[in-house]
């Protein structure tokens, strides 16, 4: 069952407003066997659609040719340019270049605590509710398509999964999200659950 004080924070776009207002501090978040050395800045949209019915998060699948996590759910988003002023910045133009999604569309809220990757990217998500209507126009070289999941699906800890790997000669754990044939996981995963407690759910064991 959700936690009551999800349920009351989270679940209507109000809830979300204040939660972002009186914003709990949250220390950074570091994969499992995260890399040493640099990290490179980057930046994505987590983006909360408001349906009439529910609370949904848009999310991503990247084509399957790309060098990068070919074919894995992802957010919006891509490493931080010379010419972005801020990680807001490169989350809005590279949603908008992914999906074509209008920025003037997205109510920004927030940015949830940065999250090191073991691929060595630190990740700046920026939390918006996403205001219908409007039309996607995606980028046929890097995104396969794009789908909404209800937020109600990442805010039930019935549904993190804990998944082992062996990664670069070691084993690591990464959380997944499985949502009717989608496997979301890694920092997708990752950062969701980071948004899970940001709004009171409590922290894995």
């Amino acid at each position: 069952m959700i936690e009551k004080k999800l349920m009351e924070a989270a679940f209507d776009a109000e809830g979300l407003r204040r939660r972002f207002v009186d914003a709990p501090e949250m220390a950074p978040v570091r994969e499992d066997g995260t890399h040493r050395g640099e990290f490179r800045p980057a930046a994505v949209l987590v983006p909360v659609v408001l349906r009439p019915e529910r609370l949904a998060v848009l999310l991503t699948r990247r084509t399957d040719h790309l060098h990068h996590h070919p074919g894995q759910i992802s957010f919006p988003g891509g490493r931080v340019e010379k010419a972005d002023v801020s990680a807001v910045m490169t989350a809005l133009r590279e949603t908008e270049e992914e999906t074509g999604l209008d920025p003037e569309r997205i109510e920004l809220l927030g940015e949830l605590p940065e999250y090191f990757t073991g691929t060595g990217f630190r990740i700046t998500p920026v939390v918006g509710l996403v205001h219908p209507p409007f039309e996607l126009k995606l980028d046929a070289f890097e995104v396969a398509e794009a789908f909404e999941v209800p937020l109600a699906h990442f805010l039930d800890p019935a549904n993190h999964q804990r998944h082992t790997m062996e990664y670069q000669g070691r084993m690591r754990q990464y959380y997944a999200m499985p949502y009717e044939g989608h496997f979301i996981w890694g920092a997708t995963a990752g950062i969701l659950v980071s948004l899970y407690q940001f709004l009171g759910g409590e922290a894995p064991v």
